[in-house]
């Protein structure tokens, strides 16, 4: 059991150091921020219409009998271009966009278009139910169990303080269909099924949210399975198909990034008790050690929404993304200098650590928490 290594002078001397980091970010915001939020956003709309236009040019060359082998092959092309690239676009709407709009991270901006309470994201899970789970309870309570309901998503053990229970057999079966289908699990994460489920709520209190995000779901099907197919007459089924792996790009790359950032080796949990009288020192020393960063080059950050700095969005969720790798260099600093941990790896290794402990956590082990206490 890990215990707290800094007491509270020294606690409120980091918080006061990554306070400033925060604050030097915050007064430079200006037109370099407003212009890269356009520029992603108009990237992102530039290939979710070349992406489904690439889908519809396939479909005259639709193989059937007497075509020749090229046709076949431009067919493909043009399909998996389309899945692909419209999955891409599915991404950079969901997380270098949609994610960070939503934080209030272009709030001060003054553009409706760029405003956390006006944005509306391409994926299953209404804005304001996405602010209230995600910005409030998870932010505010970052892997604090029984009250960050992330450690989970209500189906998975992933802490061995979480009780064991026959169900979490079926781990890592659990897992994989949350990657798979994770714009579902998003979009009822706030309609707290779970809690519907053990009884702590009733149907008749559950009802207003998940009519909610099923009128979302609706929409957003409706448009990738019937509006879209639909134009393309008879060949219906292909368009949908393609719309479909698209969603699956975009859920399987979400469901790697999100739990990467908070489930590997050597993130910590936290008891409730610790959020009593919490100073903004231990709310930032908390933040450190329930997060990981993974590496990477510019790309690669851009499609992880920049939550390839987990450690840095948990300090500064409400700072502009793109900004994080520079203020990592600083908040390593800050870190190196208190004796702090700052957890970080490539994809791969996080990865793994991930699925080590779904697997680990579905079998019995002793109810030992892995939180900080102090």
């Amino acid at each position: 059991m890990t215990r707290m290594t800094l007491n509270e002078e020294q606690l409120a001397a980091f918080g006061d150091e990554i306070n400033t980091i925060k604050h030097n970010a915050l007064n430079q915001r200006g037109a370099r921020d407003a212009n890269y939020i356009k520029r992603i956003v108009a990237i992102q709309r530039g290939l979710a219409i070349g992406a489904r236009i690439s889908i519809y040019a396939a479909l005259p060359f639709l193989p059937s009998l007497g075509l020749s082998l090229a046709s076949w092959a431009v067919f493909w092309v043009l399909i998996c271009a389309g899945s692909i690239g419209l999955g891409i676009a599915k991404i950079l709407d969901n997380m270098e966009i949609g994610h960070n709009i939503i934080h209030g991270q272009y709030d001060w901006m003054g553009d409706p278009r760029f405003h956390s309470k006006h944005y509306d994201w391409d994926t299953n899970c209404p804005s304001e139910q996405w602010a209230h789970s995600h910005n409030y309870e998870h932010h505010t309570y970052t892997n604090v169990l029984g009250k960050d309901r992330d450690i989970g998503y209500g189906i998975l053990r992933m802490d061995p303080a979480q009780k064991w229970h026959p169900t979490y057999l079926a781990n890592p079966i659990h897992a994989t269909l949350l990657m798979l289908f994770f714009d579902m699990g998003v979009a009822l994460h706030d309609v707290e099924v779970d809690s519907l489920r053990s009884g702590r709520k009733t149907f008749r209190e559950t009802w207003p949210k998940l009519k909610q995000s099923l009128r979302k779901t609706a929409q957003i099907w409706g448009k990738d399975f019937v509006l879209f197919p639909a134009l393309a007459g008879p060949l219906f089924p292909i368009v949908m198909a393609a719309n479909a792996v698209a969603n699956l790009i975009r859920n399987i790359w979400t469901f790697t990034i999100i739990f990467c950032g908070h489930f590997p080796a050597e993130v910590h949990t936290f008891p409730a008790h610790v959020c009593e009288n919490e100073t903004q020192g231990h709310w930032y020393y908390r933040q450190l050690l329930g997060s990981a960063n993974l590496e990477g080059g510019k790309l690669f950050h851009i499609m992880s929404g920049n939550l390839s700095h987990q450690i840095e969005h948990h300090l500064f969720p409400d700072v502009p993304a793109h900004r994080y790798a520079e203020m990592s260099v600083a908040v390593r600093q800050v870190c190196e200098k208190y004796g702090i941990p700052y957890n970080t790896g490539p994809l791969w290794r996080q990865y793994a650590s991930v699925w080590a402990k779904i697997f680990k956590l579905s079998l019995p082990t002793r109810n030992t928490p892995t939180a900080i206490t102090a």
